[in-house]
């Protein structure tokens, strides 16, 4: 059974546990080298090919344009194939209350039907949001498991939380 960690994530200025801060690596990419490490699942990050701004005022503007707007962007690659994989590890920050819309363009890009997904998110306090309800919205015949929320700054400190989820089967 292959497994795939497919993921959005973004470094720059952040907003962690209430600062802007600088991070040399999203905290999205932390938790899915995590899951990498327990797992030894393939790994693909989620890239528009027009990155959000560095600025963190900014990309949250840019984010919340491209939700008002039901955007698609564009991303920079696509995996030649999900053929080969039967689960799917996927994982993003909460912007504004789902996912970030190039995460849309990547689920509508593929059919999940027969596959099980299991996401996990990063946030600042507010949770999954309604992306668990917009994954399943989006992939009519996967199994979509139990979800993760991590706290992004809490990310690198998840390790346990990640180990135990792997273990849940969906209820």
């Amino acid at each position: 059974m292959a497994e795939l960690i497919a993921f959005f994530s973004r470094g720059d200025e952040n907003y962690v546990n209430g600062e802007i801060k600088i991070l040399d690596i999203g905290n999205t990419e932390v938790a899915a080298g995590i899951i990498q490490k327990f797992t030894g699942a393939d790994l693909f990050q989620i890239e528009p090919q027009q990155a959000y701004s560095k600025d963190y005022n900014e990309c949250i503007a840019q984010a919340q344009a491209d939700q008002k707007r039901n955007a698609r962007p564009e991303l920079a690659v696509y995996p030649e194939n999900l053929e080969p994989y039967d689960v799917i590890y996927l994982g993003y920050p909460n912007y504004w209350g789902t996912m970030p819309m190039a995460v849309f363009t990547f689920l509508e890009h593929y059919d999940f039907a027969g596959k099980t997904i299991r996401p996990f998110c990063t946030h600042e306090g507010s949770g999954l949001g309604g992306s668990v309800a917009d994954i399943r919205k989006l992939c009519p015949g996967a199994e979509v498991e139990t979800a993760l929320a991590i706290r992004g700054g809490s990310a690198c400190r998840s390790e346990g939380d990640i180990k135990n989820w792997l273990k849940i089967r969906r209820r």
